[in-house]
């Protein structure tokens, strides 16, 4: 039967298991987690409804992202449902593509015997590493349906060029 001091040191290794399996994904999900704070509008609203809103909506959502290369260009398609093309900051710093913007979704609606109101506020930023150099001069993007587009054409000398190799 194991001493006590054997279950404790068992425990404290799973518990460093865990803590090292946590932040290996948390590195490996980085570009998949948006971050959501709280608006900076809480003059809206009492002190007690801006604690509930900032305690329900800030913290981590996911907003599926597909990346798409091809020889002369690079497509981002971001899930962003219930904005309006307006409320998107797009910028290209380096070889990232930075996309902001603010959640002000407000929805209610009475079913049956029950009241439903929801809401999600909040500023969100997402950072989307691209395989690519980009000339962002000349992106092009559009929101339909809930989705945000971006088309980035590649840098003129950053081009991927395709050579027949001979196998001898």
């Amino acid at each position: 039967m194991a001493t006590f001091q054997q279950l404790k040191q068992n425990i404290g290794h799973a518990w460093e298991y865990l803590a090292e399996g946590w932040e290996s994904l948390t590195r490996k999900a980085t570009n998949a987690i948006t971050r959501f704070t709280s608006s900076d509008n809480k003059d809206k609203y009492s002190d007690e409804e801006h604690k509930q809103l900032v305690n329900r909506n800030a913290g981590w959502g996911v907003m599926a992202a597909e990346v798409f290369d091809d020889d002369d260009r690079v497509i981002v398609r971001l899930e962003a449902p219930g904005m309006d093309k307006n409320e998107f900051d797009l910028q290209v710093i380096d070889d990232v593509l930075i996309v902001r913007g603010e959640k002000r979704i407000q929805s209610e609606r009475t079913e049956g015997h029950y009241h439903v109101k929801e809401c999600a506020y909040g500023w969100f930023e997402r950072a989307i590493g691209l395989p690519d150099k980009v000339d962002s001069d000349k992106a092009q993007a559009g929101y339909r349906n809930g989705i945000l587009r971006i088309e980035l054409p590649k840098s003129a000398n950053k081009r991927s060029k395709r050579i027949k190799v001979e196998v001898s």
